[in-house]
């Protein structure tokens, strides 16, 4: 008995529904922008054909990866400002814990105080005769605070001049600016014998990059950004002057020393070209992985002394 019009029609329909499931139809290809100088290339390329930078296995492709989980605006500065944070608020804990919780002793300078015990097992830095057998600490050091006054007046400062010097120049060659400044300024404390943390190396060292970088230039705009960070020089070093603070002016002067020598060498403009952004992005990974190889360390030795 042969069907009626309307169950053929249900039945091709629904022939057409399961013969759907089991088929893919092609995805339309589109073309794929270079991540490293932004050529349109073919939707299958492998290579660029201008730069011949990787598609897919390219530093700069990895840059761009990683970016889409960065935010947009000083994706570097907010990294630094987190990591900080987080580190104190672990620090605040173990004290809790080894120290129990009860009101700060010494007055303002005390409030919400990391014990020197945990922070010199969260990688603090030392005389240089022990950093040299843990070099890792001259990193780790840079997010690592004293109290509360400690990290909030750096984390004000960081997010005051941290985004201006980012836009300057780039945010990969800013990471490894604001690393290794932080650096040359716990190289210079420690081979005086302290036992210090903070930020405030590398923050001298984003100074130093500013200064060098506006001086001799009479641009309004240079006049201005110069003032700005003389005032907060002098702030820095009356407060280093003030008895019973433990400002390691040492690190300060490291710091701003390796910064200003930098901004003397350093283009301060975003990278131009492939090459320069290619640069650019090698010297933000080594930072990066020279940042995550040294807490990788540092958890291994607290693991070892629990």
């Amino acid at each position: 008995m042969p069907l009626s019009i309307r169950w053929r029609y249900k039945v091709d329909r629904w022939r057409s529904q399961l013969a759907g499931m089991f088929r893919s139809d092609p995805k339309q290809m589109r073309p794929q922008l270079c991540p490293a100088c932004g050529t349109l290339v073919g939707a299958t390329a492998t290579k660029c054909h201008q730069c011949g930078a990787s598609m897919r296995f390219s530093i700069a492709a990895a840059s761009k990866s990683l970016g889409r989980w960065m935010p947009q605006t000083s994706p570097v500065t907010y990294a630094m400002l987190t990591i900080c944070c987080v580190m104190y608020g672990l620090a605040i804990v173990i004290t809790m814990k080894v120290q129990g919780f009860g009101a700060p002793h010494g007055g303002l300078m005390n409030l919400g105080r990391v014990a020197t015990a945990v922070n010199y097992r969260l990688g603090a830095s030392l005389p240089l005769i022990y950093n040299i057998r843990q070099p890792w600490r001259f990193v780790t050091a840079i997010f690592l605070h004293g109290g509360l006054l400690h990290i909030g007046f750096n984390m004000f400062v960081l997010m005051d001049i941290g985004p201006m010097v980012e836009e300057m120049y780039g945010s990969a060659r800013y990471l490894f600016l604001y690393i290794t400044t932080g650096i040359a300024g716990y190289v210079l404390s420690s081979s005086m014998g302290h036992l210090s943390v903070g930020a405030s190396g590398s923050l001298l060292g984003l100074m130093g990059l500013v200064l060098a970088a506006t001086t001799g230039r009479k641009s309004l705009e240079a006049q201005s950004m110069r003032a700005r960070l003389i005032r907060w020089l002098v702030y820095i070093a009356v407060f280093g002057l003030m008895p019973g603070t433990g400002t390691d002016n040492a690190a300060h002067f490291g710091g701003l020393a390796a910064g200003y020598l930098l901004g003397r060498v350093m283009a301060d403009r975003q990278p131009s070209d492939v090459n320069e952004r290619k640069r650019a992005d090698l010297l933000g990974w080594v930072a990066g992985i020279a940042v995550f190889a040294s807490f990788g360390f540092m958890v291994l030795k607290y693991l070892q002394n629990i």
